[in-house]
């Protein structure tokens, strides 16, 4: 990449493209999660013979938001230099 100075229309615009992105993602990746949730919800059900799914246990519901919260920083990771990782370890 070069050093060139970026003008402001160029910084503004790979912004919004990255924000486009990401809400393109987070609805697929929800979408499928959402998917996966309720075909197993279902199969667990009718093995069991319920009338609803079980519900989420809390220590579960924990334990996803910690696995969201380090993929959120590997994510902020991506945008840093090579040189800026290694010399945050």
């Amino acid at each position: 990449m070069s050093n060139l100075p970026i003008k402001s229309e160029e910084a503004g615009n790979w912004r919004n493209q990255t924000y486009l992105l990401g809400v393109i993602a987070g609805t697929v990746v929800g979408l499928a999660a959402a998917y996966f949730y309720n075909r197993s919800a279902e199969d667990d059900t009718i093995k069991n013979g319920l009338a609803r799914p079980n519900r989420v246990q809390t220590g579960d519901l924990l334990g996803l938001a910690l696995a969201l919260l380090a993929i959120f920083r590997q994510v902020a990771e991506l945008g840093r230099t090579p040189e800026d990782k290694r010399r945050r370890r």
